[in-house]
């Protein structure tokens, strides 16, 4: 490859590379106050009918760092049989599994750490409600009698209470 060719080739990736850092000249970055930065570029990215996208970058108390993006199309998701969906959005729809979630994600690992709180009831309530939210995959056993919330479980969790939010 002669110079020149090169040189070329350097220009061309020097261009790509600074297009998605959105450094290119006249690239546009979100301004500031642009309150519908992500759905401004979902919408340049899938075009009609659109698509639905929810994403995180989520540090827990214990430290524990997460980031997850997941997206959909409409037409994937209106074609969908929602009805597969019941069983794991059920198993959320309990507040004592929520409470169970949210001390886990809070740093309670264990059977024992969970019992210890007064409203997750009695011991055999405690593990119905686990083997609910194992079963849906909200959570994981990670050793006898240890529990964690799967990683990639972790920004879907707080999407959907997020959404939940009135």
């Amino acid at each position: 490859m002669g110079l020149w060719a090169m040189a070329g080739r350097v220009a061309r990736l020097e261009e790509r590379v600074a297009a998605l850092e959105g450094t290119a000249p006249g690239a546009e970055r979100p301004a500031p106050n642009d309150t519908f930065w992500a759905l401004n570029a979902l919408k340049d990215r899938v075009g009609d009918p659109g698509a639905v996208l929810f994403t995180g970058s989520v540090t827990l108390p214990g430290g524990e760092h997460y980031e997850w993006q997941q997206g959909h199309t409409v037409d994937d998701l209106l074609q969908d049989d929602w009805s597969r969906a019941a069983e794991t959005l059920s198993a959320l729809a309990h507040p004592v599994r929520l409470l169970l979630l949210r001390e886990i994600l809070h740093g309670a690992r264990t059977t024992a750490e969970l019992a210890a709180h007064e409203r997750l009831g009695t011991t055999g309530q405690l593990y119905h409600h686990l083997r609910q939210l194992v079963a849906a995959g909200w959570l994981r056993t990670t050793g006898r009698g240890r529990y964690s919330v799967p990683g990639e479980r972790v920004v879907p969790i707080l999407t959907v209470l997020a959404a939940a939010r009135r």
